[in-house]
C-alpha cells in the first residue's frame, strides 16, 4: 500500500490486497476509474489558474466511481470539485450570527416550546419539546442547554442521546405500536436546521422502520443468506484492509467508501453505551476542530425498542452516520439532481478523513 494512499488509487489499492480480501471487496463494492478531458480556450487560462492552480489540472481529471453492491449507494470522487468557484458566497461571521440569535425560543424551552402529550424528558443538559411541525405522530426535539451548536461537549452529547432515548421510551409507553426510533441532529441551516440553537430531533414510528433503515436491514439479511456472513462485519473488514477503518472496544469507525456526501463517517456499536457516545463526540469534535466542518447531519439507526414478530434484526448494529454539509455561508446547495436521482458527487478523500480520525483518536487515547 502506498505511504499515503488516495481514493484516486483505489483500484490499485484493491489489486494489492490478498486474494481473500479482494474477493470480499468485490462482494461489497464495484469500482471503476475514468478520465474526463477538456480543452479550454486561451482566454480562460488566467481564470482556471486562479481557481484550480494550473490549466493541466483541469485538462485531464481522474474520476473514481464506487458502488455499494449491497445497498446500491454510489459515489463519484473528483477532488477538483472542491476548488470550484462559488459565486453565491455569503460573507457573514458565523460565530457572530450564532451569538446574535441568543434569545430564540429554544433558549427558554419551557416558555417557547410545547410539550408532548406525555410531557417532557429532561437530562442534565437537555430537555425535550414536541416538534411544532411534525414528520410523524411522535416527533420531538432534544434542546441543548448550550445555545452555540458547535460548542458541544462530551457530557452534553451523551446527555442529549440519553434524554432522546428516554423520550422514546415515554412515547412507546403511551403508544405500544410506536417502537421504531430514529435520532437526528441537523447542525445549522446548511444541514436543514430551522433554528440555530443546538438541538437534535427524534421520531418514533409505527408499523415498520423508516424506508432507508428497512432497506438496509433487508439488504443485510439478503447478504447473510447469500454469503453466510455478516454484511456489517464484512463492511468493516473491507474498510479496515484499506486503512479506512479502526476499532475501539465494542465500537468500529469507518470513513465510508460510498458516502452520501462529504466526509461521511460511519460508527457501528452494539449498545448506546458510554464508549459509543464518547466515540460520537470525538468524531464530531474531530470534524469540527480538525477538518473545519461547521454544519453537519447526524443520524442514528437503531433496531426497534421491543422485538417485532416476523422481523429479523439479528446482527443489525446501532449505526451512526455523520456527514459534512459544507460552509453555511455558501448559498450554493451541496445536493443537486445527481445526489437526488443518480449517485453522490464527492470532493473529499475518505483516506484523508480516515487519517485525521485515526490521529485524533490516537491522541485522545
Amino acid at each position: 500500500m502506498p505511504e499515503r494512499p488516495s481514493i484516486t488509487d483505489l483500484e490499485n489499492l484493491v489489486a494489492a490486497l490478498p486474494a481473500d480480501e479482494q474477493a470480499r471487496f468485490a462482494r461489497l463494492f464495484h469500482v471503476s476509474t475514468t478520465i474526463g478531458s477538456l480543452n479550454p480556450p486561451p482566454s480562460m487560462e488566467p481564470w482556471i489558474e486562479k481557481f484550480f492552480g494550473s490549466v493541466d489540472a483541469v485538462r485531464s481529471q481522474k474520476i473514481v466511481k464506487v458502488t455499494n453492491r449491497v445497498t446500491w449507494e454510489g459515489a463519484l470522487f473528483n477532488e477538483l470539485r472542491a476548488r470550484r468557484p462559488m459565486e453565491a458566497k455569503g460573507t457573514g461571521d458565523l460565530h457572530k450570527l450564532i451569538l446574535e440569535n441568543v434569545g430564540d425560543p429554544f433558549c427558554k424551552p419551557l416558555e417557547g416550546t410545547p410539550a408532548d402529550s406525555f410531557g417532557r424528558a429532561q437530562g442534565a443538559h437537555t430537555i425535550t419539546a414536541s416538534n411544532i411541525a411534525k414528520y410523524d405522530g411522535y416527533h420531538g426535539v432534544a434542546i441543548f442547554d448550550e445555545h452555540d451548536p458547535l460548542a458541544f461537549t462530551a457530557a452534553g452529547v451523551g446527555d442529549a442521546m440519553d434524554t432522546a432515548l428516554a423520550w422514546a421510551h415515554q412515547a412507546h409507553a403511551e403508544d405500544a405500536r410506536a417502537r421504531y426510533f430514529l435520532l437526528m441532529w441537523n447542525c445549522l441551516w446548511k444541514s436543514g436546521a430551522s433554528i440555530i440553537h443546538g438541538h437534535a430531533q427524534m421520531t418514533l414510528t409505527r408499523d415498520m422502520h423508516y424506508a432507508k433503515v428497512e432497506h438496509l436491514r433487508r439488504a443485510a439479511l439478503a447478504y447473510r443468506a447469500q454469503h453466510g456472513t455478516s454484511y456489517f462485519d464484512d463492511l468493516y473488514s473491507v474498510h479496515q484492509s484499506l486503512g479506512l477503518a479502526f476499532s475501539l472496544p465494542g465500537v468500529r469507525v469507518l470513513a465510508y467508501l460510498t458516502p452520501v456526501k462529504e466526509k461521511e463517517t460511519l460508527i457501528l456499536g452494539q449498545t448506546l453505551d458510554e464508549t459509543l457516545k464518547a466515540t460520537i463526540y470525538h468524531v464530531l469534535r474531530t470534524l469540527v476542530d480538525g477538518l473545519g466542518v461547521t454544519s453537519f447531519n447526524l443520524a442514528i439507526y437503531l433496531p426497534p425498542l421491543v422485538p417485532v414478530a416476523g422481523e429479523d434484526w439479528n446482527g443489525f448494529p446501532i449505526l451512526v452516520r455523520i456527514v459534512d454539509r459544507g460552509d453555511p455561508n455558501n448559498k450554493t446547495a451541496d445536493i443537486g439532481a445527481m445526489e437526488l436521482y443518480a449517485a453522490s458527487v464527492i470532493a473529499s478523500d475518505p483516506f484523508r478523513l480516515a487519517e485525521t480520525l485515526r490521529a485524533a483518536f490516537s491522541r485522545a487515547c
